[in-house]
């Protein structure tokens, strides 16, 4: 196991499984989202599987490009 890696919260978790299915029932790829918030598509998968989280600019974002509210993406 390689010690550099951070455990994954349950929260984080919910949070990016929450941010994927919200995407998807969009139809929008992991890449079409990452181009338009300016990231890349790694970053993306990172925050869907809990690896990562977004700040709140990143959020914001996202939200517009999915078309929902910021305060929407947070299933909490």
């Amino acid at each position: 196991m390689n010690v550099n890696m951070k455990k994954i919260s349950q929260k984080d978790y919910r949070f990016g499984r929450y941010i994927q299915k919200i995407r998807q029932s969009k139809n929008v790829t992991q890449e079409e989202l990452a181009e338009k918030i300016g990231t890349s598509q790694t970053w993306i998968a990172y925050i869907e599987t809990g690896r990562n989280r977004p700040n709140i600019k990143m959020l914001e974002k996202i939200a517009k490009v999915l078309g929902v509210k910021a305060k929407d993406l947070i299933p909490f």
